[in-house]
């Protein structure tokens, strides 16, 4: 093996690889920024999913540029190879360019990794995209009429999925998306999601503190006490315990149910439902 030779191409394709790695990820940061804002704002809305759509494309796009890089660095390894590129590192001593190669092969193994770690994820944020435009579409069906769905509610205390708001109530609908795995079902503890087969368990916490800001903030709009009843979707589980004080628990499947989770106190005046909806419609335009 001709050490020499294998130094200067790697030394010539790393380099130019980062040159690339740097140009690539800079117009993206760029692109990002400049003339993001995206044509009649004030009239695009959040679709469902609509974080996970833009994490989706985020992530994409890193992984473009990393598959990308390594194609720089074969082609110009292979090129400066076999133009004799040893000669940059001619009468250097060989631990030095041995040195030089270990640096180079833990270089390779960080870009791997990173390479690696940007598939999974986005391989994670789809499936957490799809979950939530499978619940967000059902959700569209049910609330066709008087009621209107929202999607990606930003409050203080964190993001509400989808809302729903109507005469007969509010709704707030968490996505809770995990692997169904064959015969799992989903069931509600208390303030826990649990799942069987020792599946794991989810706390829900983080979207009782979301729902019920979201309640404090319209009854602060409202001028009046209003609940928003939360739902947690599973979708792909089977739904064992479904209901508890706090939440019901449905699939993309079940999910209809919810319109029978109410009371009378629930109900809303017209006036109320158009203040709230110009609330949530202001909230929810797309700004990038």
């Amino acid at each position: 093996m001709n050490i020499e030779a294998i130094s200067g191409a790697a030394t010539v394709a790393v380099a130019s690889t980062v040159l690339f790695l740097v140009i690539a990820k800079s117009w993206n940061a760029l692109s990002r920024t400049v003339g993001s804002t995206p044509s009649f704002a004030d009239s695009i809305m959040h679709e469902a999913a609509q974080r996970f759509r833009d994490e989706l494309d985020r992530l994409s796009r890193s992984q473009a540029i990393y598959l990308s890089s390594a194609l720089v660095f074969i082609v110009l390894f292979l090129a400066a190879y076999a133009l004799r590129a040893q000669e940059l590192f001619a009468g250097y001593p060989a631990w030095q360019l041995w040195l030089q190669v270990a640096f180079l092969a833990l270089a390779a193994i960080f870009a791997g990794w990173r390479l690696g770690r940007t598939i999974l994820a986005r391989h994670e944020v789809k499936f957490m995209r799809d979950a939530n435009i499978a619940i967000g579409h059902q959700l569209q069906q049910i609330a066709a009429g008087s009621s209107r769905v929202f999607h990606d509610v930003a409050t203080s205390a964190g993001v509400v999925d989808h809302v729903v708001v109507g005469p007969r109530g509010i709704y707030g609908i968490n996505v809770v998306a995990r692997r169904a795995r064959k015969r799992g079902s989903a069931f509600l503890q208390g303030n826990e999601l649990t799942f069987s087969q020792r599946y794991g368990v989810v706390p829900l916490a983080n979207i009782a503190a979301s729902t019920a800001r979201l309640e404090k903030e319209i009854s602060r709009l409202l001028g009046c006490k209003v609940r928003v009843r939360s739902v947690i979707a599973a979708p792909g589980w089977d739904i064992g315990e479904q209901a508890s004080e706090n939440h019901l628990l449905v699939n993309e499947r079940t999910i209809s149910m919810m319109r029978g989770w109410r009371d009378s106190s629930d109900h809303l005046m017209n006036e109320d439902v158009q203040s709230l909806c110009d609330e949530l419609t202001a909230r929810c335009r797309r700004q990038s």
